[in-house]
């Protein structure tokens, strides 16, 4: 399919500004710990044509997103860290699967706002106008840093690591209009600041189904961004590592002596993430009137569900968590805290899993620690044509058991690094001003691939709320055909097999999943148009075109892939486009 001109691949249906009231600048530590007046009461390829090389693919396995970052000061834990510790033991916090203390909506002014904020992002979105608002939050607790020696769960290793980060909050303004359901996702940090990537990719099935969607931050890396970018708003964050920069086990290289990745410190702990994303969501489960979810008590139109989303270093975390530290929190609260999950583009070699704290190695490919079954709730486990055949070892059958509700996806055409990721991320001028560079929106081949894999995750949110819901299965999907290690392209070039979608069943273009040049091009892919001689030869008419999206495109809503209002997008798309072009 075609678009006129260069028209970005999201297509973003609402007004550019959100207004958002109530303001003061700053935060005081007494406010973000709770003591604050009554009003205040969250890479990897193979080409169409060019799988990825065993170089590239080396670089994947081990670290997905680890830019050169600079030092922060060198020095032993902060005081603010000993200051969180002493009054979080007082509040009777516990490490674990337990409900942290929360401070906010944090205010904001026209110079103090959420980095990534809606209304602050490369794309603004104006929330208020379709009904939504966003709020940022605080949230503080203790959490364990974790060991793990063998398939199982997890072990402690070090208890009661104090930690204080921060949750954006995108909901509907009213309850009447709150489907039940929340995202919950740890904000990937693989460019060193946060991106919204869930709500980027799935925010028109969000909005239109009145989800709520929750970002956390979980890694210091991200952090430091914020820090720099706000140091009076964000000074109060902190994943300090309990261990002493003098103690053997707070490591300076892995045990195999290879050098900790560029963007973790030691005198941060990467591995506090588990139990802060175990702690959001028994806070949002929580009966506490400062559950930033809880509508003043009112309850919403169906009983709340919470679903887990990871995104490629994110989705790595997802192993690490349903794997190594859901079953101990399911255990200490006796009940899955997620109900569900979706585990995008990662698996196998490619982020496939993450050391579970910075200083331990993660286990080989082998591994069963790195595969996904028998999780207890339904688990959706979805790769791109960027990194499928890195990630080949994470496939798995489909399966319907109770205990192992699985659906494996993988979506033809559809890039890893695409631009979504950029334009619902942070204003360029904030992720600057954050001290990062801004990640490039075109590799050699040119713009990042403008396939909007948000057709498929759309229905996949969709599809899994009615599997938790209603019991009812999605669609089985088959996976991208592969021979000899390498994928079997059609006449076209493209590959055969996986989610399909007009943009390669009634194809204008060649589509691939890896490009070359600066950054994550090597997992942004793109696409090579037809000639206007071989689009004319295949589609003699532009009615001839039209019909064959429209007849693609209703089987593919029909059999539940995607969505009615993405087929019709699809179809609108298909309408507009020059196909065939003019003599």
């Amino acid at each position: 399919m075609q678009t006129h001109g260069n028209e970005a691949a999201v297509t973003h249906r609402r007004p550019r500004r959100t207004v958002i009231k109530g303001m003061v600048v700053g935060v005081a530590l007494a406010t973000v710990l709770g003591a604050a007046p009554a009003a205040s009461a969250v890479a990897e390829p193979a080409a169409a044509a060019a799988p990825m090389n065993a170089a590239t693919a080396s670089k994947v396995g081990s670290q997905v997103g680890a830019p050169a970052v600079s030092a922060p000061a060198a020095g032993a834990n902060s005081a603010l860290t000993k200051t969180v510790e002493a009054l979080t033991n007082r509040t009777g916090l516990t490490a674990g699967a337990s409900v942290p203390r929360i401070t906010g909506p944090i205010p904001v002014t026209k110079s103090s706002y959420p980095f990534g904020g809606a209304a602050h992002t490369k794309v603004p979105e104006n929330l208020s106008a379709i009904g939504y608002v966003e709020e940022e939050y605080f949230i503080s607790g203790l959490a364990n840093v974790y060991t793990w020696p063998a398939p199982g769960p997890a072990v402690v290793r070090t208890a009661d690591a104090p930690y204080t980060t921060r949750i954006l909050v995108r909901r509907p303004a009213k309850v009447a209009k709150f489907s039940g359901n929340v995202v919950v996702e740890p904000l990937n940090p693989s460019n060193l600041f946060d991106l919204n990537l869930g709500w980027g990719l799935m925010h028109e099935q969000l909005i239109r189904n009145g989800d709520i969607w929750v970002g956390v931050t979980v890694k210091p890396v991200s952090m430091e961004t914020l820090k720099t970018f706000n140091p009076e708003r964000y000074g109060p964050l902190s994943m300090d590592n309990p261990l002493p920069l003098s103690d053997p086990a707070n490591c300076t290289a892995l045990p195999d002596g290879t050098k900790l990745p560029a963007d973790t410190r030691r005198e941060t702990e990467n591995g506090l993430a588990w139990d802060i994303y175990s702690q959001v969501g028994e806070l949002l489960r929580s009966s506490s009137a400062k559950n930033p979810i809880a509508y003043g008590g009112k309850k919403p139109k169906a009983g709340l569900k919470l679903y887990g989303f990871g995104y490629s270093q994110t989705g790595g975390y997802m192993y690490d968590y349903i794997n190594g530290v859901a079953p101990l929190a399911e255990k200490q609260t006796g009940h899955s805290i997620y109900d569900a999950y979706i585990v995008a583009v990662a698996g196998g070699a490619f982020a496939g899993l993450y050391p579970i704290n910075q200083c331990e190695p993660v286990p080989p490919v082998s591994d069963p620690r790195r595969q996904l079954s028998n999780v207890g709730v339904p688990v959706i486990h979805v790769m791109s044509q960027s990194d499928y055949l890195i990630g080949i070892a994470s496939r798995r059958p489909d399966s319907d058991w109770p205990s192992d509700r699985y659906r494996q996806y993988e979506m033809a055409g559809a890039g890893h690094a695409t631009p979504t990721e950029l334009n619902y991320a942070a204003a360029p001028a904030d992720i600057v001003k954050g001290g990062r560079d801004v990640p490039p929106e075109s590799c050699n081949e040119g713009p990042r691939s403008r396939f909007p894999s948000s057709i498929f995750f759309d229905a996949i949110l969709r599809n899994l709320d009615r599997w938790v819901r209603k019991d009812v299965p999605p669609p089985h999907g088959s996976p991208i055909v592969v021979e000899n290690g390498q994928p079997v392209l059609d006449e076209f070039g493209n590959v055969q097999g996986g989610l399909r979608s007009p943009y390669l069943d009634v194809p204008t273009s060649t589509w691939y999943g890896s490009s070359t040049g600066a950054s994550f091009c090597f997992i942004a892919g793109h696409e090579v148009p037809f000639s206007a001689e071989r689009l004319r030869e295949l589609y003699p008419t532009h009615r001839a075109y039209v019909d064959a999206v429209v007849k693609d495109t209703n089987a593919l809503v029909k059999q539940g892939f995607i969505t009615d209002y993405d087929g019709r997008m699809l179809i609108r798309e298909a309408l507009k486009a020059p196909v065939p072009p003019a003599s």
